[in-house]
């Protein structure tokens, strides 16, 4: 078929197939050190499965995160510490940071990129946050024992038609499932608007917390928000 002829032969229309990434593979050299490394960032041990002595896997799931990281023995021929630059977005670059050193992890100062992005070595980065402070333009860096290079990118306000999407069936499920314990919290609850208490629940399970941790969650921003506005108006305002 000539250039032409390929050029004017009509595509047809198909629907989109849902395509979620759900595992990253990370190449390592000790599988019980990596193991370590992770489970004191706070990331939660999904599986650790063994079929004799040549093979191996370990899932786990950074806080927050629809996907997981999966290393081990006889999963990967990739070189240990070869995977560069995977992205890990936090809602504040500093307290991310902060909460790494906390764990004992060695994190790069805040920079951001100037021209290019590379996400090998220091070229293109500036110290300090990105112009007048948008998202996306902020990041530090870590890597794990062996090498495996991750970056933190701070993203506050998402572009539209990017982030996380639930399908409907788990929507619904999960609205099914925070109408149940909101009306566990309301008899005895302050004064509140529901889609206060429903947002901060949602978002705490979408990160990976128990109904439970969720609820307490729901509960404190309640809490809290009411605290704001007393202090603003001294009082006079309902938050309803």
């Amino acid at each position: 078929m000539s250039s032409p002829q390929m050029m004017n032969t009509a595509i047809p229309s198909i629907a989109p197939v849902d395509l979620k990434l759900e595992v990253v593979i990370i190449p390592v050299s000790d599988v019980d050190r990596a193991k370590r490394f992770y489970q004191s960032l706070g990331w939660r041990l999904d599986a650790d499965f063994t079929r004799g002595d040549e093979w191996r896997a370990v899932q786990l799931t950074p806080p927050g995160s629809p996907c997981s990281v999966i290393f081990g023995k006889g999963v990967t021929t990739a070189v240990p510490g070869s995977v560069q630059g995977t992205f890990l977005i936090v809602d504040d670059i500093e307290t991310a940071r902060a909460e790494l050193i906390r764990h004992g992890v060695d994190v790069s100062e805040v920079f951001h990129f100037e021209g290019t992005l590379s996400v090998v070595g220091p070229e293109g980065r500036v110290p300090g946050r990105g112009p007048e402070g948008r998202s996306y333009s902020s990041w530090a860096s870590f890597s794990d024992p062996d090498g495996n290079g991750w970056l933190l990118q701070e993203v506050k306000t998402r572009l539209p038609g990017r982030g996380f999407n639930f399908d409907v069936a788990t929507m619904t499920e999960l609205l099914r499932e925070t109408e149940e314990h909101h009306g566990e919290y309301e008899p005895t609850a302050p004064k509140h608007h529901w889609s206060g208490w429903y947002a901060q629940y949602m978002i705490a399970r979408q990160r990976g917390k128990t109904p439970d941790e969720a609820a307490k969650d729901a509960a404190l921003h309640i809490e809290r928000t009411r605290e704001r506005v007393s202090a603003i108006d001294g009082g006079r305002t309902n938050v309803a």
